[in-house]
């Protein structure tokens, strides 16, 4: 059985290996996706309707 003696992985080192080029690019290209795909849901979402937030009826003018 081998011994470990690396360091803990920390959120510095995973911050440091995903800004190094190659990895840098997949994770843009990661950070692009996730927010396309949050804005579309969002966009399907429909709200929801109250009879308060209706807007009032139209009268016509009475002359």
């Amino acid at each position: 059985m081998s011994q470990d003696n690396s360091p803990p992985r920390t959120f510095k080192g995973l911050l440091r290996w995903a800004t190094t080029p190659p990895q840098a690019w997949g994770v843009y290209l990661l950070a692009i996706i996730l927010v396309w795909l949050v804005s579309f849901y969002a966009g399907t979402l429909k709200p929801k309707k109250t009879p308060e937030t209706s807007p009032p009826t139209v009268m016509a003018p009475k002359s």
